[in-house]
């Protein structure tokens, strides 16, 4: 069998030679014990971190993710355009898209889309919001699923978003969350039209077969009231 460096280093050490009983045994304890994980700060985070960077902050660990696919992408921008501009006509607040940070308590994620109403715009920084989003929005991917519906469920929960949305395209499955009196999230389903109405977004509706065979954009915002002549 052939030896690693590390095997060498330790034989070497045991040697009797010029080191010291006390500076040996420290020296092997050292090459024993495994190496601790990296922490920082999450202001040491975001000086880290730049626009390609794709991790977020957890308890002062850094947690890799993966590039999103083309089709989460597509859903993505096609909510993107639709809650902005909708935000933008009604003068809202804002909708920012990922990667963008939302600071919570314990953490810094990156949301696929929050909105951030007016009366919260204070929270807004130049490279973070700093507090809970109004609306928080995650497509989740097979990498993702864990955390979407786990750890970012109970933090958003904890942080008091009041609206979480979370839309799987592989299983064609949206949910809708809303914090209840007691700050709990609960489910609320869509109407029998298929038709979700946000509670964050006065007006908004969504019809969750948009989200599978999204339609033109222009007749989403038509439907919506954006544009056309129903515009208000």
């Amino acid at each position: 069998m052939i030896a690693t460096q590390g095997e060498k280093a330790l034989a070497l050490l045991r040697e009797p030679g010029v080191l010291t009983d006390e500076l040996r045994r420290k020296l092997i304890e050292l090459l024993l014990t495994p190496p601790q994980e990296r922490r920082m700060s999450y202001e040491e985070f975001l000086e880290w971190a730049d626009e390609d960077t794709l991790a977020e902050w957890v308890d002062g660990r850094i947690v890799p993710y993966s590039p999103a696919s083309k089709r989460h992408q597509e859903l993505a921008d096609f909510l993107l355009v639709l809650m902005r501009l909708f935000v933008e006509h009604r003068d809202l607040g804002v909708v920012l898209s990922a990667p963008f940070q939302m600071k919570l308590p314990r953490s810094g994620r990156e949301p696929d889309l929050i909105f951030i109403a007016k009366a919260h715009l204070d929270r807004l920084k130049a490279t973070y919001l700093d507090g809970p989003a109004d609306l928080a929005v995650e497509i989740v991917s097979p990498e993702s699923v864990g955390r979407d519906r786990g750890e970012k469920f109970y933090e958003y929960e904890e942080a008091g978003i009041p609206e979480y949305w979370l839309i799987d395209p592989l299983t064609q499955r949206a949910e809708f969350y809303r914090r209840d009196d007691q700050g709990r999230y609960r489910l609320v389903s869509p109407d029998a039209e298929g038709v979700y109405r946000s509670a964050v977004l006065p007006g908004f509706w969504l019809n969750v077969a948009w989200l599978w065979q999204p339609p033109p954009v222009i007749e989403a915002l038509v439907a919506l009231g954006i544009v056309g002549p129903t515009a208000d």
